[in-house]
């Protein structure tokens, strides 16, 4: 239900008690029943549905029909003083694909409470993507179901002061730390990223890194899970030409891996057409390599509705993992995965 409904609804129901009232004093005026409306959080959200067919080379083959990400949220912002803005957002996820269960809400997937301004930009606080994800991982980002592949950086969501800059003739800088105190496991830790990004016409370029230094340590099947703490540096370069975007990444750590990849985006009236390579170098002694094909195409059903089919070619030095029929820990060198599915939004 869009907000504009909600507070119709709402606007009905208060006249309506008004009306009944004994006493017509206790009447809201027109403009004080507007800024209570107006006062109220936008409630958002969106059901993902997908199937998903996933094949191992020489491994199993499952055909999964699953929640792709389903998400309801609450939104807010007010002026504190002249030039300067209160806000905040908290967005929960649930499984769409489930009924009963202890299936509810499931998860917390974004939450925080900040302050902007022209002047001075933006600080926010509490769960939200990293300065790093925003700036440099668009390839990893942008499909509905996902490569797996994005950057070898640890800094997680949770627990951040983060800070952006406004534009300063198309250049902004933003900062972040992680707050891991007493009542995380491990001892104390204040991992950061740094980030600047600049646009010019349709060029966008973007370079950030980050500390790695809180209490978990980068670890992957593929990879291993030796503890490392050593800086993730990213870079990413998009172009935007008329219907036609471009982005390519190149994202290193040491001792752990370089991801380079490269994406197009063509949009065609109410249709999308994606397309994407990406190869990760693993610093292993064995020099594991893996890559990996993506394909999109998304159609917008309406402004609130739309579906989309993706397929994924993997291919490396056995590098993915499964479990065999015996139990046991088992690789390949190629894995697919088809996706179809429907998102509606509100």
């Amino acid at each position: 239900m869009k907000k504009a409904l909600i507070t119709t609804a709402i606007s009905a129901a208060t006249f309506s008690c008004a009306v009944l009232a004994a006493d017509d004093s206790s009447m809201l005026s027109a403009s004080e029943l507007s800024a209570r409306i107006d006062s109220m959080p936008e409630i958002y959200g969106n059901i993902q549905l997908a199937v998903v067919h996933d094949n191992y080379d020489n491994g199993p083959s499952t055909l999964d029909f699953a929640d792709n990400g389903s998400t309801i949220g609450f939104k807010h912002d007010h002026e504190i003083a002249p030039g300067v803005v209160g806000f905040l957002k908290a967005e929960m996820e649930f499984s769409a694909d489930q009924k009963g269960g202890g299936q509810g809400l499931t998860d917390l997937d974004e939450a925080y409470i900040g302050v902007k301004g022209d002047r001075f930009g933006k600080i926010w606080v509490g769960s939200d993507d990293s300065t790093y994800e925003t700036a440099i991982d668009e390839i990893y980002n942008h499909y509905e179901y996902g490569t797996g592949v994005g950057g070898s950086y640890d800094t997680g969501e949770g627990d951040l002061v983060q800070y952006q800059s406004p534009s300063w003739g198309g250049l902004k800088v933003g900062a972040a730390v992680q707050v891991n105190g007493d009542s995380k496991a491990g001892s104390k830790s204040y991992p950061y990223q740094l980030a600047a990004m600049y646009e010019m016409d349709g060029l966008e370029l973007a370079l950030a890194m980050d500390s790695n230094d809180g209490n978990s340590s980068y670890s992957s099947s593929k990879a291993g899970s030796d503890p490392n703490n050593e800086n993730t540096y990213g870079l990413r370069a998009s172009y935007n030409l008329d219907n036609l975007r471009v982005t390519g990444e190149y994202q290193t750590r040491k001792d752990v891996s370089d991801v380079y990849g490269v994406m197009g985006i063509y949009t065609m009236g109410a249709n999308t057409f994606s397309a994407s390579y990406q190869l990760e170098d693993f610093d292993t002694p064995d020099n594991l390599k893996s890559d990996v094909w993506a394909l999109q195409a998304l159609h917008n059903l309406s402004d609130n509705m739309y579906v989309w089919i993706e397929g994924y070619m993997y291919s490396g030095d056995k590098v993915y993992k499964y479990t065999n029929v015996q139990g046991n820990d088992a690789y390949t060198d190629r894995r697919s995965i088809a996706a179809v599915g429907a998102v509606y939004y509100f």
